[in-house]
């Protein structure tokens, strides 16, 4: 059974999303010492310049350097990584300006959420015109940020994200990017641009309630410990406190590689001192890895152990007794940030740039 839970009567559960601050700001210098370039980008002329060549002579170099002497390619190399001047591969087509892709890149290529929301933003781009590329940052800062580096050579006409940007740089960057920027899966109060979400925060809230109205009093958690995973846990620990329920275990988790990081966590909560009534795993993952672990120990579920997971998952209600779980319509998602993107693409002035979804509770047997 599905239902949907709308807040909208309610005051609204924002994110409160991290924001790091402690990280080189990329648009600042590019490269400082005796080459005097800073934070303008370097042209081919620079190079040139540098070097003491002609400019048509670091063309040459850099494309079909067996043409060009040694002792001038090292000098040529020299001033490329004093300016930090890098080819765009797009200029012949971007000479007038934007090109006409948007880049999206997901924290993980493999989540079948992600991929829902992607496919339906680009049915609606590519009717469009448009070329919708896909990209993967693996919940990793160092490969968003080298995704962010790229953006002002590629020169996209948009960009997407599965997530929100914390790097406080990095949002400097993409602001001064002057494009529409999209971002989804969480609520914050203060997104670049656009944002299409949900509250995790709520989520966890939610997760709790369900648990509280099955009778469940002591419970664990187990998830991500940064990014969306910190604000599900958040709320469900503001709402198990408020329900009267012992939060007795909480197993935090880096990354989640596949349904062996669900089953390890399931027994390191077995291991411990600790008997919870039922689990709350802040991804689908998580929760399928512990319910196929639960039945493989001859544990009952929901009878010895409750599970609920994140994400609705298809194969959540494969698996008996079916897993219970909450999550979002991924691909209205998607369709709803393809729409705004090509309403902003095309001159239009959004109003309401910010767009909430409404979580839905996928009700199976595993509670």
């Amino acid at each position: 059974m599905n239902t949907q839970h709308d807040a909208e009567t309610e005051s609204l559960v924002y994110d409160d999303v991290v924001r790091i601050m402690d990280q080189p700001s990329l648009s600042a210098t590019v490269h400082e010492g005796n080459s005097g370039f800073t934070n303008q980008r370097a042209s081919l002329a620079d190079v040139a310049r540098l070097a003491e060549v002609s400019p048509i002579t670091v063309s040459r170099a850099l494309r079909n350097p067996a043409r060009v002497r040694p002792d001038k390619r090292k000098r040529i190399q020299l001033a490329v990584e004093q300016t930090g001047y890098s080819i765009n591969p797009y200029a012949s087509a971007l000479k007038s300006g934007r090109s006409n892709i948007v880049l999206a890149f997901a924290s993980n290529t493999m989540s079948e959420q992600f991929s829902l929301a992607l496919k339906a933003c680009a049915e609606v781009l590519e009717k469009a015109g448009f070329l919708f590329l896909v990209g993967q940052t693996s919940y990793s800062y160092e490969r968003e940020t080298a995704a962010i580096r790229s953006l002002h050579a590629m020169k996209p006409a948009a960009v997407m994200f599965t997530g929100v940007i914390e790097l406080q740089a990095n949002r400097e960057v993409l602001r001064s990017l002057e494009i529409p920027i999209m971002e989804t899966w969480a609520f914050p109060k203060d997104p670049i641009d656009m944002l299409v979400g949900f509250s995790n925060t709520e989520a966890g809230q939610l997760a709790a309630e369900l648990l509280s109205r099955k009778g469940y009093r002591e419970v664990a958690y187990i998830g991500r410990r940064s990014g969306r995973g910190a604000l599900r846990l958040k709320g469900f620990r503001t709402q198990c406190q408020l329900l009267g329920m012992d939060l007795v275990s909480e197993v935090l988790v880096d990354d989640i590689t596949g349904l062996s990081k669900g089953r390890s966590c399931l027994h390191e909560i077995l291991k411990s001192a600790v008997n919870p009534q039922a689990v709350f795993c802040a991804n689908d993952v998580l929760a399928l890895g512990c319910l196929m672990e639960a039945r493989r120990l001859g544990i009952s579920v929901p009878k010895d152990l409750g599970i609920i997971g994140f994400g609705d998952s298809d194969i959540a209600a494969e698996i008996p007794p079916g897993l219970t779980t909450i999550g979002v319509d991924s691909a209205r998602l998607g369709n709803e940030a393809g729409k705004m993107l090509i309403a902003r693409l095309s001159g239009e002035i959004i109003d309401e740039k910010t767009r909430r979804l409404d979580l839905i509770v996928s009700e199976r047997g595993s509670i």
